[in-house]
């Protein structure tokens, strides 16, 4: 299936496209740079570097919370984003919490690339994410639906994470429901008289202008990749093939012996989703596809 790499300037507050040039289309055409890549989710530098190394297009830097503890999880230490941002070539993402704009102020501070509003940290605020127009940084937010899609990107989302479970099970059954989800609701807007629209915003709750905007393009208006559960270069693949621009892939991947191996056999799974004979080289690349978890000492 091949990726539409069209670069469309796109405002989310009017909804229109065209050769203006505001902050957000400049932050739109940036991310470009992440198409067809897989962004690692790490909690300490030596992840980040694992890496790098291994080909991720951009790391997110996610707090550590302790193996078998509850515990509130926050924005990632500066000193570890400082750490990592100085140590790595790629883009840097660190997460904020769902509607701590604080939090995003901080990071926008420090310099990082990108801004992960995310709910694998505990949420500040329940019923308002952050609006992400007020920033000068790009930002990065998780949707299920096309109407959930189309409210983050018109609070200024840049990208849109199409996200499945929230553990490490490595289960992507959730990831690839919320992937279908998404390309089912984008085929029948495509196949929709114009006429139609009006209703069909209603139905998914999205905003009409968007979801119109979204119909004349043929595409989300933003990247979307799928996060949850991704730990072999076949899931990375199916995710592709079902779709999405990229992955993402949680700090779980670390807890395997052969991390590097998976790292790399992930990104080339997402380079090459449609080739069965590289696809068999990234799983043969020393995988043992079994629950090998280095076990915690503690």
């Amino acid at each position: 299936m091949a990726q539409n790499t069209t670069v469309t300037v796109y405002n989310p507050a009017t909804a229109i496209t065209g050769p203006i040039q505001t902050p957000y289309s400049s932050h739109l055409a940036l991310s470009q740079s992440l198409r067809g890549g897989a962004i690692l989710q790490v909690t300490n530098l030596a992840q980040a570097k694992i890496a790098e190394e291994a080909g991720a297009c951009a790391v997110t830097i996610l707090d550590p919370i302790p193996a078998g503890k509850l515990t509130i999880s926050r924005m990632p230490d500066p000193s570890l984003i400082k750490s990592i941002k100085n140590s790595l070539s790629v883009p840097v993402i660190a997460a904020a919490r769902i509607g701590h704009f604080v939090e995003a102020q901080i990071l926008q501070a420090i310099g990082v690339d990108y801004i992960d509003e995310t709910e694998l940290l505990t949420p500040a605020d329940d019923e308002n994410h952050i609006n992400k127009q007020n920033f000068q940084i790009p930002f990065i937010s998780s949707a299920r639906s096309l109407g959930e899609a189309l409210y983050r990107i018109r609070e200024g989302a840049i990208m849109i994470r199409l996200q499945g479970e929230l553990t490490n099970s490595g289960n992507i059954s959730e990831t690839v429901k919320s992937v279908r989800c998404l390309m089912k609701e984008l085929r029948v807007l495509n196949n929709m008289d114009d006429d139609e629209v009006f209703n069909f915003a209603k139905k998914i709750e999205a905003p009409y202008d968007l979801l119109a905007q979204t119909k004349q393009m043929g595409r989300l208006p933003v990247l979307h990749f799928a996060a949850g559960g991704i730990v072999t270069p076949a899931d990375a693949a199916l995710m592709m093939q079902l779709g999405c621009n990229g992955v993402v892939v949680g700090s779980e991947i670390f807890d395997y012996e052969d991390a590097f191996n998976r790292v790399k056999g992930i990104v080339q799974a997402v380079r090459n989703f449609n080739d069965p004979h590289v696809l068999i080289e990234t799983m043969m690349m020393g995988l043992n596809l079994g629950d090998n978890r280095i076990e915690d000492g503690s």
